[in-house]
């Protein structure tokens, strides 16, 4: 696996402290970070949905979390009774926690299950300041009166 110096770029920069750690994290994946598996919709312009399968947990037993623009989203499962025997266990119920950087003018809605999937509503909010805006241009030279004189 190769892994990328971002030194002289992080020299030369202010504030992007969160790209190292976001390209550091991405570039650093493994086998586990597949499970459960997800999808990320695009709703509209502003509207955007995560969408995790997680057969076999039941909805207190799943958490979500947003902390310091990071989405988590955990699942833990209650141990079982012992009174079940299985011949094969196909479905999952390990414990899990998945992460999402979110970006600033992101917001977490909502959260609903039904049918074994988890989804989490995203909206992007920009704040009034951040939109583009109109500015007047005015000009002094519209109110100045100008005399004409004869050159002699």
């Amino acid at each position: 696996m190769r892994t990328f110096d971002l030194s002289p770029l992080m020299r030369s920069t202010v504030g992007f402290d969160h790209l190292n750690r976001l390209l550091d994290s991405a570039l650093n994946t493994d086998a586990s970070a597949s499970y459960p598996p997800y999808n990320i919709e695009k709703l509209s312009e502003d509207d955007y949905r995560i969408t995790m399968a997680v057969a076999g947990f039941a909805p207190e037993e799943l958490s979500v979390v947003v902390e310091d623009g990071t989405l988590l989203i955990s699942g833990r499962a209650k141990e079982d009774d012992g009174e079940r025997r299985f011949l094969h266990r196909g479905i999952a119920k390990r414990a899990f926690e998945r992460r999402f950087e979110l970006a600033e003018t992101i917001q977490v809605g909502d959260a609903g299950f039904e049918n074994g999937l988890l989804e989490v509503a995203l909206k992007r909010v920009i704040p009034d300041h951040k939109k583009p805006r109109q500015i007047e241009i005015r000009s002094e030279a519209a109110g100045v009166k100008t005399i004409e004189a004869d050159a002699a």
